[in-house]
């Protein structure tokens, strides 16, 4: 089983061509869709159980909008909870089409070559990050090869959501750490990734592009507050070893 876990905020323009992607791709396996929505104040969830098949799908629904840390926590959380095989594969991608769902057939068969977790990454030889402007990606460059020299980390891209987790990871840093995720904001991908790593996970980047041209609303995040965040990270980041 594949589990895609889909934090969603305001993505009610999205989500028919969301489901068109990840309904056609990898045909030969059997796919679950955890959405988990951030008190949209658009007809989000609704839009979603119209266009998905309830046997398949899940919306969690929260009463306080916390940020996508949040709602990757309660997914993780979830699928833990729900699945029955320890074999099962979790993808976690944006809810706005920005991920390049044709390279998740790849993603898949290195992940079943043994890696226990498949970056999507912009940084890495061939991928790309165009139609955005000068100041995220600076941020967005900069932030990562600060927390790469600040942490050890031998990983280009350390903030994507797009990425491939087997099961079996995400029970290790529940075990060792009991909250999977703590970071409310978009640096909730930089911590499980250290903390994946300090349980001794595999990882492995494959290159990708940045889909923006895909997106049909604005992107939710806040550039000045996740700059706030990756400097009080990168101040607090001993707490991770």
């Amino acid at each position: 089983m594949i589990y895609f876990l889909i934090p969603v905020y305001n993505e009610s323009l999205n989500i028919e061509d969301l489901r068109n992607e990840l309904t056609s791709i990898l045909p030969e396996m059997e796919k679950f869709f955890l959405f988990v929505d951030d008190c949209s104040k658009d007809d989000t969830p609704q839009i979603i159980k119209n266009h998905f098949d309830e046997s398949n799908c899940h919306v969690i629904t929260k009463e306080i909008n916390k940020g996508p840390g949040d709602s990757f926590n309660l997914g993780f959380e979830w699928i833990l909870e729900n699945s029955k095989n320890d074999s099962d594969t979790i993808v976690t991608i944006e809810g706005d089409n920005t991920s390049d769902v044709s390279i998740l057939k790849n993603m898949i068969a290195i992940s079943n070559l043994g890696y226990d977790i498949v970056l999507a990454s912009v940084y890495a030889q061939g991928g790309s990050l165009s139609k955005t402007t000068f100041f995220r990606k600076a941020l967005s460059f900069f932030a990562n090869l600060i927390m790469r020299f600040l942490l050890n980390l031998n990983i280009l891209t350390l903030s994507s959501f797009y990425r491939v987790y087997k099961k079996s990871i995400i029970q290790d840093i529940k075990k060792n750490y009991n909250t999977i995720i703590t970071e409310l904001g978009f640096l909730c991908k930089v911590e499980i990734l250290i903390k994946a790593v300090r349980v001794g996970a595999s990882v492995i980047e494959v290159p990708t592009s940045l889909r923006v041209d895909k997106r049909k609303a604005k992107s939710k995040m806040r550039i000045f507050r996740t700059f706030k965040d990756y400097l009080r990270l990168m101040m607090n980041s001993r707490k991770f070893h």
